[in-house]
């Protein structure tokens, strides 16, 4: 019998145990105290952090799963296949965490599954949350025959592979309507939310942004794979999804761009507020400064650049939807909301849990192309 080794204390796992005792204290308060005992939201602000953060970044970060699957298997650009099961890896568990997640927001988390019978087809939320049940099911059988392989059931696996494209097509669809269709939500409140953020478009805004953030997170979740198991990164690859980015950001800040100036609103931009401020910082961080990186070969094809460039993608991302959710709502109402220590400390051990959770999959499941790719964008 093998003698049972304590694993290595280091500075982050010291930190990432610590993130975890505090969040599943705050889960206990939560569950027993209710939302009232626990975070700073009212019947005035009902959506704070959790919803912000948890569920819109969560589901908009985890679009790599589908953009890349559309882009291996739909449009058959069979070069971009190594990156597949990675980006489908972050897609299922960014779903599992979004699941999760809702949980600690709804007032009362056992009534989840009154979707399934309860229906109201004229509801957002209804459909959203099909939506999100029927593609977390689709990328659970996308990602089935990684554990199948190891498994060696062949016959099973032989199954999967026959259903893989009716499969991936129908993720895509039921990806590209909730994607949308979380900007829709916000569409009830065009007197509650600040101009800069509030439009008709909404729903397209979320969409090309989430396929944006996708393309970059699946180069951030490479780079963050190669640290983690010191292996190279297919910067041939890599670098032409970070332009694929550049171009949705551009598109997206273009359509902006226009619907301000045609809704009478593009005078706002020219206002001293602190909403006008962190508007600037949104878009220079998430698609300005990014985009222009990526635009230029030279600095595309390089490491350091390609990351730094994905990194501030996923930033403007998440920055963009805190906006939107918190950002946009409480200075229009003047409310004053700030995420109390139990919403935050939920929050990032939901996150400490993902990282957990990838590490130990990729590190006993198949997952990476061991193939070495030259450099070449």
């Amino acid at each position: 019998m093998k003698n049972f080794v304590l694993p290595k204390i280091t500075f982050w796992r010291a930190v990432g145990t610590i993130i975890v005792i505090t969040g599943l204290y705050s889960t206990y308060l939560r569950f027993t105290g209710g939302l009232a005992a626990t975070t700073n939201l009212n019947d005035q602000f009902p959506w704070g952090l959790w919803i912000g953060f948890d569920i819109l970044c969560g589901v908009g970060l985890a679009a790599g799963g589908f953009t890349i699957c559309a882009v291996t298997h739909i449009f058959n650009i069979k070069q971009f296949k190594p990156l597949a099961r990675p980006a489908i890896l972050t897609a299922f568990l960014g779903y599992l965490l979004v699941i999760f997640g809702l949980m600690y927001d709804l007032g009362k988390p056992y009534n989840i599954w009154h979707a399934i019978i309860d229906w109201n087809p004229r509801s957002v939320m209804f459909e959203v949350a099909w939506c999100v049940m029927l593609y977390t099911t689709v990328l659970f059988l996308e990602f089935a025959p990684v554990v199948l392989e190891k498994l060696k059931w062949k016959k099973l696996l032989s199954i999967i592979k026959m259903v893989s494209i009716p499969l991936m097509i129908l993720g895509i669809i039921l990806s590209t309507l909730h994607q949308s269709s979380l900007g829709s939500l916000f569409l009830i409140l065009p007197n509650k939310m600040s101009a800069l953020w509030y439009s008709g478009m909404l729903p397209v805004y979320f969409y090309l942004s989430a396929i944006a953030a996708g393309f970059a997170m699946v180069i951030f979740e490479a780079f963050m794979s190669a640290r983690a198991f010191k292996r190279d990164v297919e910067m041939n690859l890599l670098s032409k999804i970070g332009l694929y980015s550049a171009l949705f950001l551009i598109l997206n800040f273009v359509i902006k761009i226009v619907d301000l100036s045609l809704s009478g609103n593009i005078n706002l931009l020219f206002q001293t507020s602190q909403q006008t401020l962190l508007y600037y910082l949104e878009i220079l961080i998430g698609t300005l400064i990014p985009s222009g990186i990526l635009l230029v070969k030279d600095l595309r094809v390089q490491k350091k650049w390609l990351y730094i460039s994905a990194t501030l993608i996923v930033a403007g991302f998440l920055f963009n939807r805190m906006n939107v959710t918190i950002t946009a709502i409480s200075s229009e109402l003047k409310l004053d909301y700030f995420p109390s220590f139990y919403e935050v400390s939920i929050t990032l051990m939901l996150v400490v849990f993902g990282m957990l959770a990838f590490r130990l999959i990729t590190k006993y499941f198949h997952i990476f192309n061991e193939e070495k790719v030259t450099l070449n964008a």
